[in-house]
């Protein structure tokens, strides 16, 4: 076991550098993984911007009939053409996303915790790869929670996923929780990241912070902010700005979608930011006029 005694704090980040093993595929840290896995990738990064919407639904797992997700049947069909990728379990892919749309899909493959619970760190692994094939999704995402009581089950959640889509060549999402008790500081970002990463996953979905730029370079794939809590629209838009100017990959909104009173709208705005340079002003700017 490394002795922590004397350990020293980080610092030398670089940030300035780019990644160096970025030769041959635009998606960092992929460069050694075969052609399906880039193919999946690519399907979930933009070729030309390099960036992705993700729009997650997949708040009933846990939640059951959310705001704004009531009807997920009419909500879907009307976000499609503005998100990249769409986040759900898959019995709300199957029941209510047609099959014709051609987003990518991040698969929610572990379960087990519900709100009535203090505690949600406890999860298992309820969607085998089998599934996950059949429905052609593109990653599979899998919540780790470092620093809780169920962060090592949730490791192993993490490493049984890794390896069943290293075998058919389907990438694995990350998904860094925050429960309530815990710092959102970079220094446990930094912390968690640093650990999915390292276990191999392709990409990695965690929260915006100090020192984002940081988290970000010290992190061999790509990162996806989560949207977290509803915003007022101009402060999602300066989030998502923020933290693409600090090198996250893409956003992942749930809620700043499908609780603002103009999802459609809002996630057109979204979108330009992501992967037409707006800045969260001239988004903000274009989100209202769409409005009025």
């Amino acid at each position: 076991m490394a002795d922590l005694e004397g350990l020293k704090v980080a610092k030398d980040y670089h940030i300035d550098t780019p990644f160096a093993n970025q030769d041959g595929f635009y998606v960092k840290g992929a460069n050694s993984l075969d052609w399906g896995m880039k193919r999946h990738l690519a399907n979930i990064f933009n070729p030309k911007s390099g960036n992705t919407v993700m729009f997650a639904f997949d708040h009933g797992y846990f939640m059951g009939s959310t705001a704004g997700l009531e009807r997920l049947d009419l909500l879907l069909p009307k976000l499609a053409p503005y998100v990249d990728c769409f986040m759900g379990t898959r019995g709300a892919i199957r029941t209510c996303l047609k099959p014709e749309y051609t987003n990518a899909i991040a698969l929610r493959v572990t379960s087990g915790s519900s709100m009535v619970q203090a505690d949600l760190s406890h999860e298992v692994v309820a969607v085998d790869i089998e599934d996950s094939i059949r429905m052609n999704a593109d990653c599979m995402a899998s919540q780790v929670f470092i620093g809780a009581d169920g962060q090592l089950s949730s490791i192993d959640n993490l490493s049984k996923v890794i390896n069943a889509g290293m075998r058919y060549s389907v990438p694995t999402l990350g998904v860094c929780a925050v429960g309530k008790d815990m710092e959102r500081t970079d220094r446990f970002f930094k912390l968690a990241t640093r650990i999915i990463a390292e276990m191999g996953c392709q990409m990695v979905k965690t929260y915006n912070c100090e020192n984002f730029e940081e988290v970000v370079v010290a992190c061999p794939v790509p990162i996806v902010v989560a949207g977290g809590k509803k915003l007022a629209e101009k402060d999602a838009l300066t989030l998502a700005y923020d933290v693409i100017s600090k090198g996250a990959r893409g956003v992942d909104m749930g809620r700043n979608i499908f609780q603002s009173q103009h999802p459609v709208e809002m996630a057109q705005a979204v979108h330009k930011v992501v992967h037409e340079g707006f800045t969260d002003k001239e988004a903000y700017e274009f989100y209202e006029d769409l409005i009025h």
